[in-house]
Order: structure tokens, then C-alpha cells, then sequence
């Protein structure tokens, strides 16, 4: 992870959705390097693979799309890549396309917040709100990045920072999460991280021989 300018260790805008999902799959993936496919994440890469091509385009509206455009912040310490960022006479406005469905406040909202937060930034532009393509309905889902979801993104890249640093891996959230992570084999979620006495010797015993 590469740092920013004040010597921070600059966050992937990515590790802020695994972390909104779960902070122990956002440690396996970003401190332990843990990465496993399932279905749902090759359906991902596919669809991410469609608007993945570098470089601007034209609408006839006059409005330009550019694919892949690396985005930051010095601010907060992050950095990215958006998959599209539509500029009108408006500015600019990330739009995140995601495989499944959407679910609003969900992670994607903090990923693609985050996008705006850097785009606001880099242009000097007022960025009222991003924008979450959902595959699994073909529907564009407008998120409003007002005070309080800059802020949740903003207490979430400390707290990322601070996980990252300290290499620490939060315990799981044994929830219904679990069942739709691709991390859940090496995760383990069920198994107990804490056994009390396992290693510890028994008390000394009377032996009749």
C-alpha cells in the first residue's frame, strides 16, 4: 500500500467496502493477502470487465465518460480507481457498477462516497451525489453523500488505517454475511478463536501402580 504525502499509509478505496461489510474479511484480504473466487465475485470481474476500458468517450449529449479513472484524496489518504466518471456542465459523477443487488446504506453507498469525496477534491467541484449501477436490476441508485455519510467514510478510513497498521484480524461477525462471503473457507467464522485451558497441564495426579 503505497502512502501519501503526510507519510500516512494511503487507504484503497476498496478495503472501505470490504470493511463496511465485514472488517474481518477487509484484514484477510488487505493485511493477510487472503483472496478466494466464488460465482459471485467472477460475475463481478465480468461485469466490471465490460466498462473497464481506459479512456474518454463522447455522448451526444455533450456529456464525456471516462473508464478507470484513477481518483485520490491527500485529505483523507485514499486513493482508487473508478470504474465510470460522467462529466456534464454539472461536473464530475462517479458511477459504480455492481453485479448483484443494491442495498441502500449498504457498502457500496461507502465505496462510492468515497469516490465522491475524491472527486471533490481533485476538481474543486461540487459533487452532491454518486451513483451505484445495480446488475441484478439494471437500475442506476443515486446516493447523496451528505455530512453524515462523508463523515461515516471519513471514521472509516481511520479506522482501517489504524487495523492496517497494527496488523490486526477482527474476529468474525457469524452472521448471515458469512454464507455469501468467498472468504468463508479460509475465514472460518464458525470455529472458536478462543479455547480456554486447551494447552494448559492438568493437576498433578495420584498414580496406583
Amino acid at each position: 500500500m503505497s502512502n501519501d504525502p503526510d507519510g500516512r499509509r494511503s487507504i484503497p478505496i476498496s478495503a472501505l467496502e470490504h470493511y463496511a461489510y465485514c472488517p474481518r474479511q477487509a484484514a484477510l484480504i488487505h493485511v493477510e493477502r487472503y483472496f478466494d473466487a466464488s460465482v459471485e465475485t467472477v460475475r463481478g470481474d465480468l461485469a466490471h470487465a465490460a466498462v473497464d476500458r481506459i479512456g474518454p468517450d463522447q455522448r451526444r449529449d455533450g456529456t464525456r465518460v471516462f473508464r478507470s479513472l484513477p481518483v485520490w484524496s491527500d485529505e483523507l489518504g485514499l486513493h482508487g480507481v473508478c470504474d465510470v466518471v460522467q462529466f456534464d456542465a454539472a461536473g464530475p459523477m462517479p458511477v459504480e457498477h455492481k453485479s448483484g443487488a443494491y442495498h441502500r446504506a449498504g457498502p457500496a453507498d461507502v465505496q462510492v462516497a468515497a469516490q465522491v469525496l475524491c472527486l471533490r477534491e481533485m476538481f474543486g467541484a461540487d459533487v452532491p451525489v454518486g451513483v451505484v449501477y445495480a446488475g441484478k436490476d439494471r437500475r442506476r441508485h443515486e446516493v447523496l453523500v451528505d455530512t453524515s455519510l462523508a463523515g461515516r467514510v471519513r471514521e472509516m478510513t481511520w479506522a482501517i488505517r489504524a487495523l492496517f497498521d497494527e496488523h490486526l484480524v477482527p474476529d468474525g461477525v457469524r452472521d448471515a454475511r458469512c454464507r455469501r462471503c468467498s472468504l468463508r473457507p479460509g475465514c472460518m467464522p464458525d470455529a472458536p478463536r478462543r479455547v480456554e485451558g486447551l494447552f494448559a497441564p492438568r493437576p498433578e495426579g495420584s498414580w496406583d501402580d
